[in-house]
C-alpha cells in the first residue's frame, strides 16, 4: 500500500497541478465500483449517471455538443480509485468526475480534485469531513449532493424515538467502516440526548457471514429497536438471523440498507417492521420523480434505487454547472458549482454549503415484504 501510495504521489508531483477537461465537449469521468465487494453501489450509480448523459445528449447534450462519458472501474478499492481518477484527470483530460460510490475511496479521491484541478461530485459518499483536509480547509473542487453521516444518523434517532416511540435501542454496526462509524457514533448521541437509553452495543467486520453469536446476546435484551449501521452485504444478513432467532422489534439502519440485493440476501418475510434512511424513494407523488423513474424503467427494465437516483442527480448537476458556466473548462464548472441555488434533482433541491456539502431532508423509507411502502421526511 505503501509503495503504491508513493507511485501515486509521484505521479501526481510529476505531472503537477494539470487541469483536465476538453475544449471542446463536456467530458466526464466515471470512477465506481463496478465489481468488487461494493459493486452494487457502484453499478447502480453507473446506471444514473449513464441515463443522465443519454437523455442530455438526447436533447442537445451540453453547450449544443454531446457530452462524452468516460467510466473506469475502481475495484472497490481505495488505492485502485486514486489510480483511476489519475488516469480520468490527467490522461483523459476531462471537465469533471463522478467520484466513487463509497465515503472510504471518494476520501482517497478529493485531495486529487484539487491536485489536478478537476471537479468532483460525489453521490453516496455520505462521512463527516471529507470535503476538507485534516486542517479544516475545504477543497475547493470537492461536492457531494448525498447527506451526511451524522445527519441520517441524527434522523434516525429522531425517528426511532418519536415515530417508533422506542426508548431502549440496541446498536449492531461495522466497526470497520467509517461510514457506519459515523452513523452509529451519531445515532447513540442523538437518541440519548432525546431521553432514550442504549442497552447494548455490539460490532461486527466488513465481510462477516455469521451473526449468531452476538445476535444470541441482543436476543436476551429488553430492546425496542435494533439500530445496524453498515452495508447492505451484512445487514441482510443480519436481519435474516435476526428474526430467525425471535428479533422481530423493527430494525433500522441508514442509506447501506438500499440495494435490491438486501432483499435477495435476507428474505421477503425477515423485511418487515424494517426502516431506513434515504435521500430517495420511489413511493412518492412528485412528478420530477416519477418521471426519472419511468425512464429509468424503459432504459433499464427495473426500478432505480437511491444510488442510482443520486448518481444521476449528481451526473445532471455536473451538467447544469457546465451550461450555466458556458463553458467546458473545469475551473468554470467549479465555480459554477459552488454558486448552486436550490438545484431541483430527484432526491430533492440541492444548494451546497460552505463545505461544499448538499443541504437537503432525509426520509425514512419502510419496508413491508421487502419492499418500500412508506416514507416519513426527518428535518
Amino acid at each position: 500500500m505503501k509503495k503504491l501510495f508513493a507511485a501515486l504521489l509521484a505521479l501526481v508531483l510529476v505531472t503537477g497541478c494539470s487541469s483536465g477537461g476538453s475544449s471542446s465537449a463536456l467530458k466526464i469521468g466515471v470512477d465506481l465500483e463496478l465489481t468488487g465487494t461494493l459493486a452494487d453501489y457502484g453499478n447502480s450509480e453507473a446506471t444514473g449517471v449513464e441515463l443522465a448523459v443519454s437523455l442530455a445528449n438526447a436533447n442537445g447534450g451540453a453547450l449544443g455538443t454531446d457530452i462524452e462519458l468516460v467510466k473506469l472501474d475502481n475495484l472497490s478499492d481505495s488505492a485502485e480509485a486514486q489510480s483511476v481518477f489519475i488516469k480520468l484527470a490527467d490522461v483523459e483530460k476531462v471537465s469533471a468526475i463522478i467520484s466513487p460510490a463509497t465515503s472510504g475511496a471518494t476520501a482517497a479521491v478529493y485531495p486529487l480534485a484539487d491536485e489536478f484541478g478537476v471537479p468532483t461530485v460525489g453521490a453516496s459518499a455520505t462521512a463527516d469531513g471529507i470535503t476538507q483536509d485534516a486542517s479544516g480547509n475545504v477543497y475547493a473542487n470537492a461536492f457531494r449532493v448525498c447527506f451526511l453521516d451524522s445527519y441520517q444518523g441524527i434522523a434516525m434517532a429522531k425517528f426511532a424515538k418519536n415515530n417508533l416511540n422506542a426508548t431502549k435501542a440496541v446498536v449492531f454496526g461495522d466497526s470497520s467502516s467509517d461510514y457506519a462509524k459515523g452513523l452509529r457514533e451519531n445515532f447513540v448521541k442523538t437518541f440519548k440526548s432525546l431521553g432514550g437509553t442504549i442497552v447494548g452495543e455490539e460490532s461486527y467486520i466488513s465481510g462477516d457471514k455469521d451473526f449468531n453469536a452476538a445476535l444470541t446476546k441482543i436476543a436476551q435484551m429488553d430492546l425496542d429497536v435494533l439500530y445496524v449501521p453498515g452495508y447492505y452485504s451484512e445487514a441482510g444478513l443480519i436481519i435474516k438471523q435476526a428474526r430467525a432467532l425471535g428479533i422481530d422489534c423493527p430494525i433500522i439502519g441508514g442509506d447501506g440498507f438500499d440495494s435490491p440485493s438486501l432483499l435477495e440476501v435476507a428474505g421477503a418475510a425477515a423485511l418487515n417492521d424494517v426502516y431506513f434512511t434515504t435521500a430517495y424513494t420511489t413511493v412518492t407523488t412528485d412528478p420530477t420523480v416519477l418521471k426519472f423513474v419511468e425512464d429509468y424503467k424503459a432504459a433499464y427494465n427495473k426500478e432505480p434505487d437511491m444510488f442510482a437516483a443520486l448518481a444521476y442527480d449528481a451526473t445532471n448537476l455536473i451538467i447544469d454547472a457546465c451550461e450555466r458556466a458556458n463553458s467546458y473548462e473545469p475551473a468554470k464548472i467549479q465555480e459554477a458549482l459552488v454558486a448552486t441555488d436550490n438545484f431541483k434533482g430527484v432526491t430533492g433541491s440541492i444548494s451546497f454549503d460552505e463545505k461544499h456539502n448538499a443541504i437537503k431532508s432525509v426520509l425514512v423509507v419502510e419496508l413491508v415484504d421487502g419492499v418500500q411502502t412508506n416514507s416519513v421526511e426527518v428535518k
